[in-house]
């Protein structure tokens, strides 16, 4: 597990990120590999597309977004 950064506030298209289960406005960032079989067989696992991901300070929910 990745480990805890700095919790801030986030924009998303400039918008301020509101958490969707608690309303809480600060989040640490992650980025997380969007692993497929058919890359994972041939072992290029690291062409897969990359999500960024928001954790919610306050209760732990995750937010995906993909470019």
């Amino acid at each position: 597990m990745a480990t805890k950064k700095e919790s801030k506030p986030r924009f998303i298209k400039g918008h301020q990120l509101e958490c969707q289960v608690c309303k809480n406005d600060t989040f640490w960032e992650r980025e997380t590999l969007m692993n497929t079989p058919g890359m994972t067989l041939f072992g290029i696992e690291w062409a897969n597309k990359r999500a960024q991901n928001y954790i919610c300070d306050n209760c732990g929910y995750v937010h995906w977004f993909l470019e």
